[in-house]
């Protein structure tokens, strides 16, 4: 029992390092979600300069996110952290599809495959969101064009069938995906058939005499 006080200072100098840690992280967090929102509207309002500033601030965060956890797995795999990494994913890839970018890899962001996958599933929701607001304009051929997007990633995400302990519940947000994927795809369809409707009404209008 001689060293009992040694190996105590011990444990208790390592809860108190890990326990700063998790402060920070939680500090990192939350200020890499507000980043990463800023990001995700100045793309939806096609302000791209403003998105990369938003982008690139939220990329040094969760760089330090990172390395202020390396060295504690459980508080780099614990809800917060996992839900800000996400979140910078879903910025980065809204941003660069609505910009008509290449679709940045998890290599080349930092972000494990996981926390990949659930990023690429959340910004469906985001292209539906910018789907909604641009064919209130009219811009059928962009909201296809995303339409695509939209199946191409669940396409993906249903093929990634492995437990959720290694996919961090990518199945929740795959059903998700689907959801989203089918009223968009309802939506589009209704707006389409309406301009089909108004172009008829147009054709008849022209062939009627006139009085």
């Amino acid at each position: 029992m001689d060293r009992l006080d040694e190996i105590g200072e011990r444990i208790r100098q390592h809860l108190e390092e890990k326990n700063a840690a998790r402060d920070r992280a939680l500090q990192q967090s939350r200020t890499l979600i507000r980043h990463c929102s800023l990001a995700i509207r100045a793309a939806h309002r096609d302000e791209r300069p403003e998105a990369q500033a938003e982008l690139a601030t939220a990329s040094q965060l969760q760089a330090e996110l990172r390395r202020n956890l390396d060295g504690y797995p459980d508080l780099y795999h614990a809800g917060y952290t996992q839900d800000a990494l996400k979140e910078y994913v879903e910025a980065s890839i809204v941003t660069a599809i609505l910009s008509g970018e290449p679709l940045p890899a998890p290599d080349d962001i930092g972000i494990d495959n996981a926390a990949y996958l659930c990023g690429l599933g959340e910004a469906a929701g985001e292209l539906r969101r910018r789907v909604l607001d641009i064919l209130r304009h009219g811009q059928t051929s962009e909201a296809e064009r995303l339409m695509t997007v939209m199946d191409d990633i669940y396409g993906l995400l249903v093929t990634m069938d492995f437990p959720d302990a290694l996919t961090g519940n990518l199945r929740r947000i795959t059903d998700m995906v689907r959801g989203v994927v089918e009223r968009t795809r309802g939506d589009l369809t209704t707006t389409s058939q309406q301009d089909d409707l108004k172009r008829a009404l147009r054709s008849l209008e022209e062939k009627l005499p006139r009085p």
